[in-house]
Order: C-alpha cells, then structure tokens, then sequence
C-alpha cells in the first residue's frame, strides 16, 4: 500500500537496528494496529499474534517504536468497522492508545516528508495519540527519536 514506496528504506532502518539492539522484536501491521499483529510480513496469516499477547508479553521497561505513514482513512482510527482489511471490533486509535500507555517510552518513525504531514489527518490524530512524538524517518528525525526514547529529550529539537 502507501508504505510500499518506502521498502527499501525501512529496510535498512530494521537492518541497522539489528546491530545496535541486544533485543529486538518487531511486528507487522497493515495501517494501524488493531486486534492481531504477525511477524513476517510474507506469512502474515500464519504468524499472527493476538496483539493482547504483545501488551501481555513486554513489561513497560521496553520502548515501543512505530515505523509507519500514518496514512490511511480516518474511520480507521476513528470508528469499529473501519479498517479496510476486516471487521475490527475496536477502534485503531484505542489500540494505538494502550500501546502508548503500555511503553510510555514510544516514538513514531514516519518516511513521509513532515513538510506533508499537515495535509493527512491520520498523520495528525497519531501524532497526539503518541505525544507529538512523531519524528520523520531521517537520520535528524532518529537521533531525535532515540534522544526521546532514552530520556535525553531536548526541547529545542522538536
């Protein structure tokens, strides 16, 4: 879909996160999270997890990192039945909602250029779901998104 332009790129970015993290674990989603999450992108109906497990799973000392457009309709976020994939039986922006509240320490990682970001309203609904921590996919955007995830946040960078 949207993010298909961006491949290559996230690619890299999860390449690179593998030689830095001593523990990585990474999920698959199609536009927002909802009920079900998988772990290859290729096999998603057979590696799927019910995103209930994840939260279960990784305690609140782990840090959460989205890579996404944050690009899709807004009865996505906004209302059960939105998604465009199946019948959710809960709205996208709740369940963005209790990622944050699981890993307070999250970031969003967007490839669309933040010059764009104004003319989406999903890009704007996730951006104040995550605390206006939504960073561009930019070496800029990382360091600033890694300053935020390890409490070194400065203000004058955002």
């Amino acid at each position: 879909g949207s993010m298909d332009d961006h491949v290559g790129l996230v690619s890299q970015l999860f390449s690179a996160a593998r030689a830095e993290f001593s523990r990585l674990e990474h999920f698959y989603f199609h536009n927002c999270v909802y009920e079900r999450v998988w772990r290859s992108n290729s096999g998603r109906s057979l590696e799927e997890l019910p995103t209930e497990q994840v939260l279960r799973t990784y305690g609140k000392n782990h840090k959460l990192i989205v890579v996404g457009d944050a690009s899709m309709s807004p009865y996505e976020l906004a209302v059960a039945g939105g998604s465009v994939e199946h019948m959710n039986d809960v709205p996208g922006a709740l369940w963005l909602r209790r990622l944050v509240e699981q890993w307070p320490k999250a970031a969003w990682l967007n490839p669309v250029p933040p010059e764009r970001w104004r003319w989406v309203e999903t890009i704007g609904a996730i951006r104040g779901i995550f605390g206006d921590r939504m960073y561009p996919l930019t070496l800029t955007g990382l360091e600033r998104a890694m300053s935020e995830l390890s409490g070194r946040r400065r203000a004058a960078h955002r």
